[in-house]
């Protein structure tokens, strides 16, 4: 499939099932697959943060984006993630993910060896350069600790190195920046500027943002497919209480206590949790060392998902 241009709508950010072994379940995967699909996404990213990638083997990611992709087949575009350290790394994932049928990959700036913004522009150049289909930078310096400038990606869209930009930086006047700058710059034509948030899609869009990749949309894909339609309906008040509502269903990710597990554990753990519990997928379980959630703190993501009217 080619990708539309610019990708528009909501593109999950696919959780990874395992089974209590830690192995891919691909029949987990496919169930989640076909719930996202039936929610009315535009499009489905593998092999990003919420799939755990970070914790996955290389042959573990080979097996999603190969069961996705073979599974989804031409019905909306799959990107994949092709995440790693290096440019040569990331260059061997593009291969695999390609390979096994992706659309588009997803990358971020090198991490571990500090980068200067020139490095990081060689890398996405070098990227491009190798890859038969578009390159989406994914802006994500909580994890790999350096931001993508706004003047730069616009400077990368313009020359066609990259396709989109997935911002999960929280920097809402950067992404600004690189939304009215890519409409008012008369080289870029058809780059997509996607927000991560969960919690600001309807200030995204309002922006002119183009769609959302919120790793809640694996819970609640009609919920997100929702107020993405409300928001371009320009029906502003009902997108507004249904943005609040995927707010408060949100706060699953507080259920789990801090005291004994990172944010990243109670975060996919509870959107995990709330799968199992919705009969999506067949075990919670996240990829070690992360801490799995206690039976209390699953109840209390029953509770949010109940309030939402999920259950």
């Amino acid at each position: 499939m080619t990708v539309p241009a610019p990708l528009t709508g909501v593109v999950p950010p696919v959780c990874t099932p395992l089974t209590p072994e830690g192995e891919v379940d691909v029949p987990s995967l496919l169930r989640l697959v076909d719930h996202l699909l039936d929610g009315g996404v535009s499009g489905l990213f593998v092999l990003g943060s919420s799939s755990e990638a970070a914790y996955l083997t290389d042959r573990q990611r080979r097996v999603v984006a190969e069961a996705v992709t073979g599974h989804v087949g031409k019905e909306v575009p799959v990107l994949a993630g092709a995440i790693d350290m290096t440019t040569p790394r990331v260059l061997d994932h593009v291969r695999s993910v390609t390979e096994a049928g992706a659309d588009a990959v997803v990358v971020t700036a090198p991490f571990y060896a500090r980068t200067h913004p020139a490095e990081i522009a060689r890398h996405y150049r070098l990227t491009a350069e190798r890859s038969p289909v578009p390159v989406v930078a994914y802006d994500l310096p909580a994890s790999v600790h350096s931001k993508l400038p706004a003047e730069l990606v616009l400077e990368l869209a313009a020359e066609g190195t990259l396709a989109g930009l997935k911002d999960s930086s929280g920097d809402e006047a950067g992404f600004r920046s690189v939304v009215t700058g890519a409409r008012a710059h008369p080289g870029i034509t058809g780059f997509s500027v996607l927000t991560g948030s969960e919690l600001l899609v309807d200030a995204a869009l309002a922006m002119g943002a183009d769609g959302a990749v919120p790793g809640l949309a694996n819970v609640d894909p009609h919920g997100y497919v929702r107020l993405y339609e409300l928001c371009r309906a320009g029906d502003w008040t009902a997108a507004r209480a249904a943005q609040e509502r995927l707010c408060a269903l949100f706060g699953m990710v507080r259920a789990g206590d801090p005291a004994r597990m990172g944010g990243g554990s109670a975060a996919l753990g509870a959107f995990k949790a709330a799968l199992h519990l919705r009969g999506v997928i067949a075990c919670p379980v996240t990829a070690e060392p992360q801490v799995p959630l206690s039976p209390e703190e699953v109840e209390r993501v029953g509770e949010s998902l109940a309030a939402a009217g999920l259950l």
